[in-house]
C-alpha cells in the first residue's frame, strides 16, 4: 500500500527522473545533441503540470559534467564509459540507485539497453536499428551488446521513446513493442533565425559523423559526376562532421583527383561554426541508408537551406514537400536533384519556402511534452497495476 500511495501522489505531482546524460558530455552530434536539448527544456518546465524533479547521470574517467541548469540535479562519477556499459549490459549491476545514492520514479536510458534500478520504472530510446541490419558498420561495443541484447531490454521497459513515427513502426514491427510502449518525441528546430541572404558562391554541405550507413563513398560518386559535367564551375563539397574508425574506407579517394583540393572534412564542429557552414551552404545533401529522424535536415530548414535526401528511414517524413527524396543507390540520381538545386534557384526557393512551413513541426518544447507524457503513463500504469493486485 506504501508503493501505491507514492505512485498516487507522483502521479499528481512531480516524477523523479534520472537521465542518462552521457551521449552530450563531448562532442554532441546525433543522440547527443537530442539528450541535451530536452534536458534543458525539461529544466525549464515552462509551468507544466506534469514537471519533473531532474537529474542528468554522468560517469567518466576523463570527462566532467558542468552545470546545466541550476535547477537540475546532476551524479557526476569516476567510473570509465565502457566498464561502466559492459557491467550494466552484461551483468545488469550495479543499480542506478548504489551509484547515486538516490532513490527515483523513471529512470531513462538515451540507448536502447537499460539502465538496471532496485524499483524505478525503467525507459529505453532506440534512435534507430541500423545496428540489426549492418552491426559491422557500428563501433565495437555497439557490435557486441546491442543485436543480442536490444529485443530482450525494449520488452522489459516500461515505455521505449522513439524519434519518429517510421522508427517507431520499425520498433513494433521488428522489436515486438506494442504500440501503447512506444512514445514519438520529434527531434526539434534549433533556435535560429533564416539567413537574410542567399550565399554567392555556397558549397553543397553534408552534416553528421562519416559512419558507412550515411553513404559517403555515394555521395563523392555523385560529386564527381557533377565535377565532370561542371568542372570549375561546381562548388565545394564541404562534409561536416567527425570520422569513425570505418571511414578510412573512401577518406582515401580525397587524396587524389578529381576529388583532391575538392571535397573538405571538417570534423566535429561547435555549434556556432557548424550555424555558419548551413548559413554559407547552397545546398544541403543527405544521402544516407538509414536514419532514425535526420537532424541536419530541420536545421538545414530552419536556416533557409534547400535539401536533398534519401527515400529511406525518416528522411521523407522529416523533410515531407520540402526538398528532393532520391534513391540514395543511385549517385547520378543523387547528383541530378543537387544540380537541380543549384541550377534552378525559382525550385530551391519555393523549397526553402516550404522548409519554413514544415519544421514548424518539430520543436523541443513538443517533444518535452511527449517525453514528460511518457514519464507520466509510466507511472499511472504502475499505479493501476498495483490498484489491481491490492484489491
Amino acid at each position: 500500500m506504501a508503493a501505491h500511495r507514492r505512485c498516487a501522489t507522483i502521479a499528481r505531482e512531480l516524477v523523479r527522473v534520472l537521465i542518462d546524460y552521457r551521449p552530450a558530455l563531448r562532442q554532441r552530434t546525433g543522440v547527443g545533441e537530442w539528450i541535451h536539448s530536452l534536458v534543458s527544456v525539461l529544466a525549464d518546465g515552462d509551468g507544466d503540470a506534469s514537471a519533473i524533479d531532474l537529474t542528468v547521470f554522468s560517469s567518466s574517467w576523463k570527462d566532467r559534467l558542468g552545470l546545466i541548469r541550476p535547477s537540475v540535479r546532476s551524479y557526476d562519477g569516476r567510473v570509465p564509459v565502457s566498464l561502466l556499459n559492459f557491467a550494466w549490459h552484461q551483468l545488469g549491476w550495479p543499480p542506478i540507485e548504489w551509484l547515486t545514492g538516490h532513490s527515483y520514479d523513471v529512470v531513462h536510458s538515451p540507448h536502447p539497453l537499460l539502465i538496471p534500478t532496485r524499483s524505478a520504472r525503467q525507459i529505453v530510446t532506440v534512435h534507430d536499428l541500423d545496428f540489426l541490419d549492418h552491426p559491422d558498420h557500428a563501433e565495437a561495443e555497439i557490435q557486441r551488446d546491442y543485436p543480442n541484447l536490444v529485443k530482450h531490454h525494449v520488452k522489459r521497459a516500461d515505455q521505449v521513446i522513439v524519434p519518429s513515427a517510421f522508427t517507431a513502426s520499425e520498433v513494433s514491427r521488428r522489436l515486438g513493442v506494442p504500440t501503447d510502449k512506444i512514445s514519438v518525441c520529434y527531434n526539434g528546430a534549433p533556435d535560429w533565425t533564416p539567413r537574410p541572404d542567399w550565399p554567392e558562391h555556397g558549397h553543397v554541405l553534408f552534416v553528421g559523423t562519416l559512419a558507412p550507413r550515411k553513404n559517403i563513398g555515394r555521395l563523392l560518386d555523385a560529386y564527381v559526376v557533377l565535377l565532370e559535367r561542371h568542372a570549375a564551375k561546381c562548388p565545394a563539397l564541404v562534409l561536416a562532421g567527425p570520422p569513425t574508425s570505418r571511414s578510412p574506407d573512401w577518406i582515401d579517394r580525397l587524396e587524389h583527383p578529381p576529388l583532391k583540393d575538392r571535397v573538405r572534412c571538417t570534423g566535429y564542429l561547435d555549434p556556432a561554426t557548424l550555424r555558419r557552414m548551413y548559413e554559407d551552404a547552397a545546398v544541403l545533401v543527405l544521402p544516407s541508408l538509414h536514419e532514425g529522424f535526420g537532424l541536419p535536415a530541420v536545421e538545414a530548414m530552419t536556416i533557409g537551406v534547400p535539401v536533398v535526401v534519401s527515400n529511406r528511414g525518416a528522411l521523407p517524413e522529416v523533410v515531407g514537400e520540402a526538398g528532393l527524396v532520391v534513391d540514395p543507390m543511385e549517385p547520378v540520381e543523387i547528383a541530378r536533384a543537387i544540380e537541380r538545386m543549384l541550377s534552378d534557384h525559382p525550385f530551391a526557393q519555393a523549397c526553402v519556402e516550404r522548409g519554413f512551413q514544415q519544421v514548424a513541426r518539430f520543436t523541443w518544447k513538443a517533444s518535452a511534452v511527449a517525453l514528460r507524457q511518457a514519464y507520466q503513463t509510466t507511472c499511472e500504469r504502475r499505479r493501476k497495476t498495483l490498484m489491481s493486485t491490492t484489491g
